[in-house]
């Protein structure tokens, strides 16, 4: 089985919410490469529509973003899917923040501008603990 598939066979399913328009096409470019499904969104209002709308793996999310606090965005997200893993995208200087993120139930963070390979190792540890969740009996 590839590493770049969930369990099912399929490929994982990323959403990347960023409101850096080049960056977050850049990487979708990048890792739709790499076998992964993934799908974006410019702001957090987008990527709260995208989660009422269609089913992902993992979200991809900054923290800092003009229109919603990346924050608030996690919250609704684990208010609309609470087994989707979460991982946080977070500028120099605000890791506060970003552990902030993980006491509401992200799966962890990183640092912009990160490497590829540390995102997709993190993307895929995400995967397979979101499938554990899910698995087990709540």
């Amino acid at each position: 089985m590839d590493d770049h598939q969930a369990d099912t066979g399929r490929p994982i399913r990323i959403l990347l919410v960023d409101d850096e328009a080049a960056y977050v096409n850049a990487l979708s470019k990048r890792l739709s490469r790499r076998n992964f499904q993934v799908s974006v969104a410019y702001n957090g209002t987008q990527g709260v529509q995208a989660v009422r709308k269609q089913d992902f793996d993992v979200a991809v999310l900054d923290l800092k973003m003009e229109d919603m606090d990346g924050i608030d965005v996690l919250k609704i997200f684990k208010k609309i899917v609470p087994q989707m893993a979460v991982i946080m995208l977070t500028g120099h200087g605000s890791e506060q923040a970003a552990r902030e993120g993980i006491k509401f139930g992200a799966f962890d963070y990183l640092t912009k501008p990160c490497e590829l390979e540390d995102l997709i190792e993190k993307i895929r540890e995400a995967s397979r603990s979101a499938q554990r969740a899910a698995a087990s009996p709540a």
